[in-house]
């Protein structure tokens, strides 16, 4: 049985399906991509690519499974993020800018000087370099790394609150004013959006037990009608 190539023949197949005879009173149009592949068909080949190894292989396994699933591009930092997110998840909810002017922002920084950086905002990535900075230059461990860096991480964090809210208080002094915050604005919403239900679900309990009381009081009314009739036609 001969291998059919169809990435190879898919022009020929869309130029032959386009001039058709039972196609003589249509105005076929041709896909975009045809001239494309017609001028660079695609490559077929009948023996599959190992791709590249990023982990070593168990020693102890005399068949490597999964030889041609690429494997998973894990970094050291991957780690330190899940930890530092994983006891902060606020941290998460403040918004970020990540986008670089030429993609070499990283190289710019100096984590020897601390979680201050110039053009980068305090935030969760910063623990996570000071983290392994101090693991590879300090020769500290991963526990001892994220304590340090958290601990500055704490204290920066404390002085950018009382800024704010000192700032805060200078503008009201002078008449400045300032609506809800969005935590306040989110609650309302949840509150208004839990006193609705409340109300539909109370209009929902009383037709229900409305419901269940008439079926408990006709329980029996046809049954007993048709026997007093009976009785008095006896009579």
């Amino acid at each position: 049985m001969v291998r059919q190539f169809r990435a190879a023949r898919i022009a020929d197949v869309a130029n032959k399906s386009i001039r058709s005879q039972y196609r003589k009173n249509e105005w076929p149009v041709a896909p975009p991509w045809l001239k494309a592949v017609e001028a660079i068909p695609p490559a077929e080949i009948l023996t599959r690519t190992i791709p590249v190894a990023h982990q070593t292989p168990d020693p102890r396994m005399h068949k490597p499974r999964r030889t041609y699933r690429p494997q998973k591009i894990t970094y050291e930092e991957d780690g330190l993020r899940k930890t530092f997110f994983r006891d902060h998840p606020w941290e998460l909810a403040r918004p970020r800018v990540i986008l670089e002017t030429d993609g070499k922002d990283a190289r710019r920084y100096d984590w020897s000087k601390g979680l201050i950086q110039e053009g980068l905002p305090l935030c969760g990535e910063c623990v996570v370099q000071r983290q392994m900075y101090l693991m590879h230059s300090s020769g500290l461990t991963k526990d001892q790394a994220y304590d340090v860096a958290r601990r500055e991480f704490y204290k920066l964090r404390h002085l950018e609150e009382v800024e704010q809210r000192v700032a805060q208080e200078e503008a009201r002094m002078v008449g400045a004013y300032f609506d809800k915050s969005p935590l306040q604005i989110g609650m309302e919403l949840e509150n208004k959006s839990y006193e609705n239900w409340k109300e539909w679900a109370a209009i929902e309990t009383a037709k229900f037990e409305a419901m269940r009381s008439k079926a408990y009081t006709s329980f029996g009314g046809k049954e007993s009608e048709t026997g007093a009739s009976a009785g008095n036609a006896a009579e």
